[in-house]
C-alpha cells in the first residue's frame, strides 16, 4: 500500500488551488488571468451518481485513498481509508463472523467506504439496526478550508464534544472530502429465517404494526406486489434474527397468528432468503429494474410505518409500489408530471419524498423539476451556516444534496 499521506497530499494540493481561483474571482483578478471553474466534486467508486442533484465540479478522486488501517474484532470496530472498497471492508469483516449492520448497499462493485459514510445510505435492516451515521465512530475529512481535521475517535465510548463526524453522514461531499472512517461492527446473528405471507398492503402494514409491539426479533421486512395490474395482491417478506430459541419462538407464535386469519406462511431455504435481501439491498430486484414504462421514474419515499397506502394514479392506474423498514421506505414507479402529488401526499403524512431514478424517456431533464422537497427555514439557514464553517469559499458546494 502506497503511503497514505503523498495520496492525501495528492487531494489537499487540488482545493488549495481550487481555493486561489475562488480568491481571485471575489477580487476581480479572475477578468485580468484565464481561470477554471473552482467547483470539485468528490468521487469515489461513481456508484450513487444517479441520485440527487445533477453532479458538477472537477472530479477529485479517492481512489488513491485504499486500506484497512486497524481492524480489532475483539473491540468491534474498523478503520479504512475513504477509497477502500465497501466489498473489501465486508470480506474482512465476514472472515471473523462480523458485520455492518445497517446493510450498504453495494450498486456496483466500485463502491467505497467513503461514499457508504457521504451518502449515509442503510439497507434492508435499518429500522431494527439503525443507519449508517448510528454506525460511525469517527473520521478524517479535508475540508474547504484545505485543513485536515480529525473527529470521534475508534471507540464506541467516545462522547467528547459535538458529534461531526455523524454530522458528515449523508452530507454527499459538500462539506468536504473524507479521508478516513472507524466504523462500529457487529458479530453476524446466530440464526436467521426468512418467511412469506400473501397479503394486500394494508393487511401488510396492520401485521407489521401489529408484530412491531411485540418482542419478536423481526430485522428485516419487505412488502411487494405479485403483479402490478392488481395492486391489492403482494407478498409480505419478514426476516427473524438473533439467538436460535428466540427465532424459532418467533416464527412458531407468527405461524399461530397467521393460521388464526387463515393466512399460509411459506418458509423460503437460505439461499432464497440471501438473495431476496441482497436484491432488495442492492436495488437489483426486478422492481428496480423494470419501470413499468419509459415515462417512469422512481420515488424514494419516507413515511412513518402506519401510513395507510399513498395511492398515486397514472392515467387512471395506480402506481406500482414496494416498501421495506416496517413500511417506513416505501418506492414507487410515477411520471415526473405526478411530482406535485407525490410530495404532497408524503408531506400530508408526515413524511417526504424524493426523486430517486430518472425516467428511460426524460432522462436528466427530470430533475428539472427537483429531486428533493424543500427545507423548512430553520433547517435550511442551519445547513447553510455548516457549509459556510466548512467550506466558506463554496467549493465544494455542488447542491447534490438540495
Amino acid at each position: 500500500m502506497s503511503n497514505p499521506q503523498n495520496n492525501i497530499n495528492e487531494i489537499v494540493e487540488p482545493i488549495k488551488e481550487a481555493l486561489h481561483l475562488a480568491s481571485l474571482s471575489m477580487t476581480g483578478e479572475s477578468k485580468k488571468v484565464e481561470t477554471t471553474n473552482p467547483l470539485i466534486r468528490v468521487v469515489g467508486g461513481s456508484s450513487k451518481d444517479f441520485w440527487g442533484a445533477s453532479v458538477k465540479g472537477v472530479p477529485l478522486r479517492t481512489s488513491g485513498l485504499q486500506g484497512i488501517l486497524n481492524y480489532e474484532p475483539s473491540e468491534l470496530y474498523i478503520t479504512a481509508l475513504s477509497g477502500t472498497p465497501l466489498k473489501e471492508v465486508e470480506a474482512a469483516l465476514d472472515e471473523r463472523g462480523q458485520c455492518l449492520a445497517f446493510e450498504p448497499p453495494n450498486f456496483n462493485s466500485f463502491s467505497t467506504i467513503g461514499g457508504m459514510v457521504a451518502s449515509g445510505l442503510s439497507g434492508p435492516a435499518r429500522a431494527a439496526a439503525g443507519g449508517a451515521r448510528d454506525f460511525v465512530l469517527g473520521l478524517k475529512m479535508i475540508n474547504g478550508r484545505a485543513q485536515e481535521l480529525v473527529f470521534g475517535g475508534q471507540v464506541i465510548k467516545n462522547v467528547a464534544g459535538y458529534d461531526v463526524s455523524r454530522l458528515l453522514c449523508g452530507s454527499w461531499g459538500t462539506l468536504g472530502v473524507i479521508t478516513e472512517v472507524s466504523l462500529k461492527v457487529l458479530p453476524k446473528a446466530l440464526c436467521e429465517l426468512t418467511f412469506s405471507v400473501e397479503v394486500g398492503q394494508a393487511k401488510a402494514i396492520q401485521l407489521l404494526s401489529n408484530w412491531g409491539q411485540s418482542s419478536l426479533p423481526i430485522s428485516a421486512s419487505i412488502w411487494s406486489q405479485v403483479n402490478a395490474s392488481k395492486p391489492q395482491f403482494g407478498n409480505l417478506f419478514i426476516r427473524l434474527k438473533g439467538a436460535k430459541a428466540a427465532v424459532q419462538t418467533g416464527y412458531q407464535w407468527i405461524n399461530k397468528q397467521c393460521a388464526q386469519e387463515k393466512i399460509p406462511v411459506v418458509e423460503l431455504d437460505l439461499f432464497e432468503s440471501k438473495t431476496l435481501w441482497n436484491s432488495y439491498k442492492n436495488q437489483t430486484a426486478d422492481f428496480f429494474l423494470s419501470p413499468p414504462n419509459e415515462n417512469d421514474c422512481l420515488w424514494r419515499v419516507s413515511v412513518p410505518p402506519v401510513t395507510p397506502e399513498i395511492k398515486i394514479e397514472a392515467q387512471g392506474t395506480l402506481s406500482p409500489q414496494t416498501w421495506e423498514w416496517n413500511a417506513a421506505q416505501r418506492w414507487l414507479w410515477a411520471p415526473i408530471d405526478l411530482s406535485n402529488d407525490i410530495h404532497t401526499a408524503a408531506s400530508r403524512a408526515g413524511g417526504h419524498a424524493n426523486l430517486w431514478r430518472v425516467s428511460q424517456r426524460g432522462g436528466i431533464a427530470d430533475k428539472e423539476a427537483g429531486v428533493f422537497p424543500s427545507l423548512p427555514g430553520v433547517q435550511q439557514r442551519i445547513q447553510m451556516a455548516l457549509q459556510k464553517q466548512f467550506d466558506p469559499s463554496g467549493i465544494f458546494n455542488t447542491r447534490r444534496n438540495q
